[in-house]
């Protein structure tokens, strides 16, 4: 989906989620992330791009945002997900090529759902900065922490490794609006 196909606006925020996410082995850690360790990628994604903001968060910030985005999430994302994996390849009356054809519709209405949220949580960077200032690499460091605090358990090395590399290839990129 490209952001003429949407009503909703492409933000900074948006445009470094989709190059980040579109670097090596970024989506793949990302969906280690979510399925192993429960982790909201969207929120991920936002605090990697604070990261980038130069704004480092504590847990308690970071705990803050989880709780705001809670709802979204249960109602949409995460049911709209669980919708589209089971269709794949799922035996059901449907015709196999009407199945994947409604499949991909879902998947539009997914990403459409994660981009509200994304836009929900870039609001809220507009009545002022969240965190404190640090450093691209170390904001980016301490947020996954802290993330990892909020959800009381350890990302997998080799996934928070991915991320932060491709990170550290991005962090000076501008995603204003061109």
């Amino acid at each position: 989906m490209t952001d003429a196909e949407t009503s909703v606006p492409a933000t900074p925020f948006w445009r470094f989620s989709l190059y980040l996410y579109r670097q090596a082995g970024v989506s793949e850690a990302c969906i280690v992330l979510q399925d192993d360790c429960g982790v909201d990628v969207n929120l991920l994604l936002f605090l990697l791009w604070l990261a980038a903001e130069r704004r480092q968060l504590s847990a308690d910030d970071v705990k803050r945002l989880d709780d705001q985005v809670r709802d979204w999430r249960n109602l949409t994302i995460a049911p709209i997900r669980d919708a589209r994996r089971r269709l794949k390849g799922a035996k059901t009356l449907v015709d196999p090529v009407d199945q994947e054809a409604f499949r991909s519709k879902v998947k539009a209405i997914e990403l459409d759902a994660e981009r509200l949220q994304q836009q929900a949580l870039y609001r809220l960077t507009q009545s002022g900065p969240l965190g404190a200032e640090a450093a691209p690499v170390v904001a980016a460091h301490a947020n996954i922490a802290a993330y990892e605090r909020v959800l009381a358990l350890r990302f997998p090395k080799a996934s928070v490794d991915i991320l932060l590399s491709a990170f550290a290839g991005i962090e000076h990129k501008s995603f204003a609006a061109p």
